[in-house]
């Protein structure tokens, strides 16, 4: 996605805007090659228009981090989201809002799911406990204010999630489930993790039809 942000940048697809990120670690070291924020500026500054100035993260060092997370929430509402970029956790997260949470949480404070810290330890050393317990993320509610929100998950271990997210019942088993009562919603997987879609090829005609 990165990748195709900087070429369609490259190309004058776009024009300069702003970004908040979905979220944040808290207490990470700020100079951690892991904070967000610096993923953010590697991918994305000086090569896609944002700047520092333009790119809004979460900010998991604040001395308080839930009153951070209001006043972030309060920014996110007051710039209003054009386009809303998620991934998925295999257990249906999306942002850091993990199961059994409301349906129209504002960001806050979360804690990780032991299942979300073993998916991230990947850039970690491949140790769970090295990731941050906690974070800042937006909430389901506050993403859900987005005006186009586009999904991306790959792989099999994505597939339930994907399943439960297209067809399932909504649920904050499956935080991402509550996607289903947005009004402009893009799921773009592959064949692996729409191996549990039941009507997949119902969805690929309309794709067809679309294009």
């Amino acid at each position: 996605l990165y990748a195709q942000l900087r070429e369609a940048w490259a190309r004058g697809s776009f024009s300069a805007t702003s970004a908040y990120a979905l979220d944040e670690y808290v207490g990470l070291d700020g100079e951690h090659p892991e904070l967000y924020r610096n993923v953010l500026r590697r991918e994305l500054l000086g090569q896609t228009g944002l700047t520092e100035a333009t790119l809004h993260t979460p900010d998991g060092l604040a001395d308080d981090p839930h009153a951070a997370a209001r006043a972030y929430d309060g920014a996110v509402h007051a710039a209003g989201v054009d386009l809303q970029i998620l991934g998925l956790g295999s257990d249906g997260h999306i942002g850091f809002n993990e199961p059994g949470g409301s349906l129209v949480s504002r960001t806050r404070v979360e804690v990780l799911a032991s299942s979300t810290k073993r998916d991230n330890s990947r850039y970690f050393g491949d140790d769970p406990d090295a990731v941050p317990s906690t974070c800042i993320t937006q909430g389901l509610g506050t993403i859900m204010e987005a005006k186009v929100l586009l999904l991306m998950a790959f792989g099999s271990g994505k597939a339930e999630a994907v399943g439960q997210l297209v067809e399932g019942p909504i649920s904050a088993s499956w935080p991402c489930t509550i996607m289903q009562m947005h009004p402009n919603v893009y799921v773009l997987t592959d064949e692996e993790a729409a191996r549990r879609l039941r009507f997949a090829d119902l969805y690929r005609e309309r794709w067809d039809g679309l294009s």
